[in-house]
């Protein structure tokens, strides 16, 4: 896997099509009318990219390898490919860089990519194009059901701005579980149906997870990442993400055959030790572009004509890839980059140190950090109430929370999970993108799974040796929070219970909440 850049004399190409790590199709719109004899495509692995947060090894290798594998792919089709290997003594170890860098050596007459999914990104390749007075094309994501302008829009003149409204326009626009003007089945959303947990028994009969040994590609890429990024957080002591779109395609199918059927009403659920559970597990091919959703979406669609799966999970599994996949990207292109810097209730606290290594006794997040540290992978409620949750009520720092998110996830693409973490999980948007705070005590950890069962922590408690930092923290912040979340009618419920509380019994949970706050050290502020 060389470069294939003459090291010493000029190249002449037409069009430099830059193809980044996140979009890996061979129906991408950059490729579309691509001239074999003219024009050449343009691929870099740069430590930058490894190291603006410290990506985790799990995410590095799927970036890596999947590159690499579709570099190859590309080779076979008869492309040129002009790739910068990461371990190459003359990598400049940017992007920016490493763009100009061939600029100079092909001479192109323009630049063409697909639009990228990093505002960051974005910026730097523009102004590259620019310092080189060439003109970049910027085509549109085909891997999307709308497009950025229509969900501006959708946005214009809307004093709010709300999943549910943009979700049954794409429904609409799509045909998707429609019949004619009608959803399928007389309802939009199927969500409370979608909230089951495993009970006392727990899950039973679980599928495997899709999983592929490495190849010899994925294993250099191990070995690599093993020496250079030896330092960077998580393991790779067992990989095994698909990293090509064969592979891809092998988890579409085996998710809509196992898995599907349960996914809507175990969708939620948690169980300790217990990492797949019914989930698809397919958001990083999704991002990659490994997969198109409308194929992904089709196949689970099919799956409910053909009575194979209940019109509950397959609305679920639909309204998380039209609906919210959709929708965050909206909300992150509109607002970028003031929405990156976003922290509405003026969280400063740094990120406990156990993050990092999922070293803590609460049993919960134990599970859910040494879990993704371990895959590079956790399901939506592991990260939202969980992980997210305990950092919001801590009052983390925003920001630190996404760069957290940004690093150990190998599905983390910026457009996705940053309005996710800032918006979703940490609510620094101030309800710019979810209509509260999804707040909760230990109970709720308690009731969807059993990581309460064996912990030293008791989630009715919120005082004393045995209170449950969650129930602690919670009624900390809904106390601290008070005035600005009583201006939200969603969180009237939550006040009222609040409320019902003696300022005595407020005080001992401040101060439980304190010694909680004081007895995490924190050095990665």
């Amino acid at each position: 896997m060389n470069s294939h850049l003459p090291p010493n004399q000029p190249l002449q190409v037409r069009h430099l099509i830059v193809v980044l790590g996140d979009q890996l199709s061979h129906d991408a719109a950059a490729l579309t009318d691509f001239d074999a004899q003219q024009d050449a495509v343009w691929m870099a692995e740069v430590d930058e990219e490894s190291k603006h947060v410290p990506s985790a090894k799990q995410r590095i290798t799927v970036f890596l390898s999947a590159m690499r594998h579709f570099a190859t792919e590309l080779r076979t089709r008869g492309i040129k490919v002009l790739y910068h290997q990461i371990d190459e003594p003359d990598n400049p170890g940017t992007l920016a860089q490493a763009l100009a860098q061939t600029i100079e050596l092909s001479r192109p007459n323009k630049l063409i990519m697909t639009a990228p999914g990093d505002w960051r990104v974005l910026q730097a390749l523009r102004s590259v194009a620019r310092a080189h007075d060439l003109e970049l094309e910027i085509r549109d994501d085909t891997h999307f059901f709308s497009t950025v302008r229509e969900f501006s829009q959708h946005a214009a003149n809307r004093k709010q701005l709300r999943l549910e409204f943009f979700y049954r326009e794409l429904r609409q626009k799509t045909g998707i579980l429609m019949e004619g003007k009608q959803p399928i089945a007389g309802k939009w959303n199927f969500d409370t149906e979608n909230r089951g947990s495993f009970g006392k028994k727990g899950p039973t009969d679980l599928p495997k997870p899709t999983r592929f040994a490495p190849d010899n590609i994925t294993q250099e890429v191990i070995a690599l990442v093993t020496q250079r990024f030896a330092d960077h957080p998580g393991s790779i002591d067992v990989f095994g993400w698909p990293v090509t779109r064969a592979q891809a395609l092998i988890v579409l199918k085996e998710f809509i055959t196992q898995r599907l059927p349960y996914f809507g009403l175990y969708q939620d659920a948690m169980w300790e030790g217990e990492v797949w559970l019914y989930h698809s597990h397919l958001s990083c091919a999704l991002n990659l572009k490994l997969l198109n959703p409308k194929e992904v979406l089709d196949a689970a669609v099919q799956a409910f004509h053909a009575g194979h799966a209940p019109i509950e999970a397959v609305e679920g599994f639909v309204r998380q890839i039209l609906g919210w996949r959709e929708y965050v990207r909206g909300i992150y292109w509109m607002h970028m980059p003031q929405y990156a810097q976003l922290n509405s209730g003026n969280a400063q606290a740094p990120l406990p140190d156990f993050y990092w290594t999922g070293q803590t006794t609460m049993a919960c997040l134990r599970d859910a950090i040494q879990q993704t540290l371990a895959h590079g992978y956790a399901h939506h409620i592991q990260r939202l109430m969980v992980t997210g949750l305990y950092a919001l009520l801590l009052g983390v720092k925003p920001q630190l929370v996404h760069e957290w998110y940004l690093s150990v996830y190998v599905d983390a693409v910026e457009w996705v999970e940053l309005p996710n973490t800032l918006g979703m999980s940490q609510f620094a948007d101030a309800g710019l993108m979810a209509s509260k705070p999804y707040i909760a005590s230990g109970k709720y950890i308690d009731r969807m799974s059993n990581h309460c069962k064996n912990c030293q922590f008791k989630p009715s408690e919120s005082t004393g040796d045995n209170a449950c930092p969650f129930t602690t923290l919670y009624w900390d912040y809904l106390n601290k929070h008070a005035d600005t979340l009583a201006k939200n009618p969603r969180m009237s419920m939550q006040l009222k219970n609040l409320h019902r509380l003696s300022d005595e019994t407020k005080l001992s949970i401040a101060q439980q909440a304190e010694r909680h706050r004081a007895s995490y050290p924190s050095s990665k502020a």
